[in-house]
């Protein structure tokens, strides 16, 4: 049997209330936003463009929860306290605050394009898909022959410290793969030493190009907005921290050679 959002998150003033549904924009999903930095996600909800779509005194936040279909985390309610030409001014409420990023509803969407909408139009159909025991950190680790992330992805992973994550790459050297999705071209590294891949991302998420030449070049030039968006990052092999680091440099010339990444991608040696 279905239940209710309002049995767990009764609202009695509904009129008072946008109900935002918080989708991908283009270059980020708010899930990933949300699991890296809280004041992120706060300023998706104060943004204004062109419209006031937030024209109510209070706003309930919904994040698409793209991992399932049909399904959205509740993010919290937020009061609008002034509205600027270009931004709203926030402030997160404590109604229901106990159940920000554990909420996790079940409802296809408003049915046309927008991201905010009277909240009584929805509010009603809100079923209750999952309430989790603690508040979303991220994905669960996958496997690592399951790993396709985007960098906001590994970003939000890298700086939560997730433990099933950092065990997993932090005990392994291997060959790594990062595709520019803007491009489409291609760069082949590789993580040995004491360090595993755990640490040798992480040297990406602080500066976007993990000090490689013509990747330092590309964000120097676009910025680090430009990994955000377009990075993908994925394991080509991956080994034990006993196999000697010569081995694995010997595949990490390999998979260049494969995949031509010297001709037609990133790598220059």
């Amino acid at each position: 049997m279905d239940i209710s959002a309002r049995k767990i998150i009764p609202i009695d003033n509904l009129s008072e209330y946008k109900i935002h549904f918080s989708v991908w924009n283009g270059e980020e999903q708010p899930l990933d936003v949300f699991v890296r930095d809280p004041d992120e996600w706060k300023g998706w909800n104060s943004w204004r463009g062109s419209r006031n779509d937030f024209s109510r005194k209070y706003i309930f936040s919904l994040i698409r929860y793209y991992h399932q279909s049909d399904k959205w985390l509740f993010g919290g309610i937020f009061e609008v306290t002034h509205r600027n030409s270009e931004s709203y001014t926030v402030q997160l409420c404590d109604l229901h605050h106990e159940y920000i990023g554990r909420l996790l509803l079940n409802y296809p969407g408003p049915g046309v394009r927008g991201r905010a909408f009277y909240l009584e139009n929805h509010f009603n159909e809100l079923k209750i898909a999952q309430l989790f025991e603690k508040t979303f950190e991220g994905e669960v680790f996958c496997g690592y022959e399951n790993v396709e992330h985007g960098f906001s992805q590994i970003e939000a992973i890298i700086k939560q410290s997730k433990p099933d994550w950092k065990a997993a790459l932090e005990n392994v050297k291997g060959v790594y793969l990062i595709v520019d999705k803007s491009n489409g071209k291609k760069y082949v590294g590789s993580a040995y030493g004491d360090t595993g891949i755990w640490s040798r991302w992480a040297s990406y998420i602080s500066a976007g190009h993990g000090g490689n030449e013509e990747l330092t070049k590309l964000i120097n030039t676009y910025g680090f907005e430009h990994a955000r968006t377009n990075f993908q990052f994925s394991i080509l092999e991956f080994r034990s921290m006993r196999t000697d680091d010569e081995t694995i440099r010997n595949r990490e010339q390999y998979w260049k050679r494969a995949l031509q990444t010297n001709a037609f991608g990133y790598n220059r040696n």
